[in-house]
């Protein structure tokens, strides 16, 4: 996800704007998971799934407003106060937003028949790395879908791994880096050629991103 630190910022901590000569204040879309008595923003597992989802309607054209009065309907209609990352949203996502559209008014500013085929289709594509229990989304495989590489909140403190064996992405890269082949490393860890060549990969996209 290649979102600028100041629009997390600004989505997850509010912001001021003046409008005719007044100050308004613009709250966050949502409460972080992880609070903090100072400033510092940090972020859970479920926040992050979320952005992932603010970050793929805005890149579809979708104003912030809509996503904002989608994200406050959908809190009632799902009944969580992160409702992107839930089953409910994958399965009835299109009708919430078209719901909330409409009860904002803001109907009459969108192309609905064009925005909600956009709506259904980035639901769609953005679930499709995701892996759902209880309801909500419980780990993200963030390599192009594959299995190999997973971020799962309650292993390797969310950091990303080679599913199967835990061994962190950043080790096996570092390791290759080190070692100058993905054979010795792969013998090293005993974990398959092909995962670590997809943790390499992986770690040089993270870089290209930054």
């Amino acid at each position: 996800m290649r979102t600028s630190p100041g629009s997390v910022n600004r989505w997850l901590s509010g912001y001021t704007y003046r409008r005719e000569g007044q100050e308004r204040r613009m709250p966050p879309l949502w409460r972080p998971q992880i609070t903090r008595p100072d400033e510092h923003l940090e972020i859970g597992f479920r926040d992050l799934i979320e952005l992932r989802f603010v970050k793929a309607f805005l890149d579809e054209g979708i104003g912030l407003l809509a996503v904002r009065n989608c994200l406050e309907y959908a809190r009632t209609y799902v009944d969580d106060e992160r409702p992107f990352s839930t089953q409910r949203f994958r399965t009835d996502g299109r009708t919430i937003f078209l719901e909330s559209v409409e009860h904002s008014g803001e109907s009459r500013m969108l192309d609905l028949k064009k925005r909600q085929y956009v709506f259904r289709d980035v639901i769609i594509r953005t679930f499709r790395d995701l892996d759902i229990e209880a309801d909500a989304v419980v780990r993200w495989r963030p390599y192009n879908g594959k299995q190999s590489i997973v971020i799962d909140p309650q292993r390797a403190f969310g950091q990303p791994i080679a599913s199967k064996y835990g061994v962190p992405t950043v080790a096996l890269a570092q390791a290759v880096g080190a070692e100058g082949s993905v054979e010795d490393v792969a013998r090293l860890f005993d974990v398959p050629a092909s995962v670590v060549r997809d943790a390499v990969r992986f770690e040089e996209s993270l870089k290209s991103a930054a």
